[in-house]
């Protein structure tokens, strides 16, 4: 059995592993890396194997960084099943023919710098007609389904509570005379956190593949965020200004719209518009609508009682272009949420212009940001602020609320292990960075791990 880890190794982003097994060859994720553009863009588009040496696809869910990347893979001739949720193949629908408009849309923007220069000129990674391709390799399976993927190897989804279809993934293989089962993460949820069920506990593991994005970080509770929320509510209020949320369109939009919703009907939400300016996470909202069978059972009682959990009085969904221009001359109080998460393109780059240079305005940070992302340098104020090739200097309040991450803490990480049972021979720590990775392995090995790895990027191992 040989695993190759070829991306989310010691980063967050571009989730890419291979299992060897039993001659088949299993990809786990095919996502697109994140980060310096001129880096992030070599890296998508120099695969680092051969799509046609891959037999099957398991995707653990549909953000970008774990998807992303399969429109390219059956460009270059992955001829195989992609094997997701039924919830992952309809989000993934919506986002991978979003993310080809914005490739086709920021190559024709660095074409016309490049044509002006006499330089070659770049093509997208890949167009909607490569995403028509890719979806037709989908294959949905029902969480708790197992499945015969490969000779000896049965694979089964379980809840991961990180977003709607997400998937905990156990392997039962059997090789040379021996049974195992592993356990790939993707990325683990929480417990107690809106609208989804909280992550299955699965057991008997003796190989496990563990995200660690907050291996060595503790969130806040969950009340903290409504207190806060509340907070910047009343300032920007106060002010007159603006509250700026950059959202995740999958997963965190709808946490935010959901927690707004309950302030909303408790009292605690001030007579403040609420806007969500992006096409895909109004389509992604639709998507969550349409898979109740992932709701809780708080998020399902809501809906029982025939209210939406993802809409009220005073929130709007904005579509259109010119809509959204509007936004950027009116007058506050207002919160406006847009993508994307970490600020690295879309509606959001517009707001953010019109808002970091004004002290009265805050901008609101909830989710992961990657290095190098403009989030991350609006986090630790790292100087110049870029936005479309412009320079600002930040004025505009910056807080951030990480009790709303998807991603379980290092407390919530063990206590799944725990529970889990401490039988594993090996485990790999992925989707983290150093400081993250490298200290929850060492907790792992603490709790009973054998031959606990933090691979690195292109490394090979062999069980």
């Amino acid at each position: 059995m040989l695993f190759h880890f070829h991306g989310a190794a010691r980063t967050t982003t571009g989730s890419m592993h291979v299992m060897d097994i039993n001659g088949t060859r299993i990809l786990l994720d095919c996502g697109l890396y994140q980060g310096k553009r001129k880096e992030a863009f070599e890296k998508n588009r120099n695969l680092p194997l051969d799509p046609k040496s891959v037999d099957v696809c398991v995707l653990s869910h549909a953000h970008i960084d774990h998807s992303g990347n399969l429109p390219t893979f059956v460009k270059h001739g992955y001829e195989g099943k992609i094997l997701a949720t039924p919830a992952t193949r309809d989000l993934c629908e919506i986002m991978l023919y979003d993310s080809a408009y914005l490739q086709q849309r920021d190559v024709e923007y660095v074409n016309k710098k490049r044509a002006r220069q006499g330089k070659n000129l770049f093509e997208p990674l890949y167009v909607q007609e490569d995403v028509d391709k890719c979806l037709n390799h989908y294959e949905t399976i029902e969480y708790d389904s197992p499945t015969n993927i490969a000779p000896g190897v049965s694979m089964t989804f379980h809840d991961a509570g990180h977003i709607l279809g997400s998937a905990l993934t156990t392997f039962d293989i059997s090789e040379n005379g021996s049974t195992r089962r592993l356990l790939f993460t993707g990325d683990m949820g929480r417990n107690h956190m809106p609208i989804l069920e909280d992550p299955v506990v699965v057991d008997n593991i003796d190989i496990l593949l563990t995200e660690s994005t907050y291996g060595n970080r503790l969130h806040p509770s969950e009340e903290d965020v409504k207190q806060k929320l509340t907070e910047l509510c009343r300032k920007v209020t106060d002010r007159k200004s603006r509250l700026v949320i950059p959202a995740f369109s999958v997963g965190r939009t709808q946490q935010l719209l959901y927690f707004l919703h309950e302030m909303w009907r408790e009292g605690r939400l001030c007579d403040i518009p609420v806007y969500v300016d992006s096409p895909l996470s109004s389509k992604a909202t639709d998507v969550y609508r349409k898979h109740p069978e992932c709701y809780d059972e708080d998020a399902i009682a809501i809906a029982r009682d025939s209210e939406d959990p993802f809409s009220f009085a005073r929130a709007r969904c904005i579509t259109s272009l010119e809509d959204s221009m509007k936004l950027n001359d009116m007058k506050g109080p207002v919160i406006i949420i847009s993508a994307s998460g970490m600020c690295e393109g879309g509606r959001i780059l517009h707001h953010l212009k019109r808002t970091v240079g004004n002290e009265n305005d805050i901008i609101l940070i909830v989710g992961y940001q990657a290095e190098n992302t403009l989030g991350r340098r609006l986090l630790e104020n790292t100087v110049p602020i870029r936005i479309f090739g412009e320079e600002f200097t930040l004025k505009a309040e910056v807080h951030n609320i990480q009790a709303l991450s998807a991603h379980a803490d290092r407390d919530e990480l063990l206590k799944y292990f725990r529970n889990m049972g401490p039988h594993v021979n090996h485990a790999f720590v992925v989707h983290g960075e150093p400081e993250q990775a490298e200290p929850f392995a060492l907790r792992l090995t603490e709790m009973g791990a054998k031959n606990t790895v933090v691979p690195e990027p292109g490394q090979t191992v062999e069980i």
